[in-house]
């Protein structure tokens, strides 16, 4: 996810304890929607497609936040 960022992301990832739970938060959800997907966890088409929607929303701040970091 946003290999541009990547040594930002490191930074934030020490520095930020916001970025940092919102982008494990991000991570979590990503692997959970792929083991939904692959049918080693429990869950049906319309809680993935929230779940995809919840992880969009955390992108979406995830990339303010980098945007307002990298012009800083």
């Amino acid at each position: 996810m946003f290999p541009e960022y990547r040594d930002l992301i490191t930074s934030l990832k020490h520095n930020d304890h916001h970025f940092t739970r919102l982008f494990d938060k991000h991570n979590d959800l990503d692997q959970k929607i792929k083991n939904m997907e692959d049918g080693i966890e429990q869950g049906g088409q319309a809680e993935i497609e929230t779940l995809k929607r919840e992880k969009l929303q955390l992108k979406d701040e995830l990339y303010l936040i980098l945007k307002k970091a990298s012009s800083a």
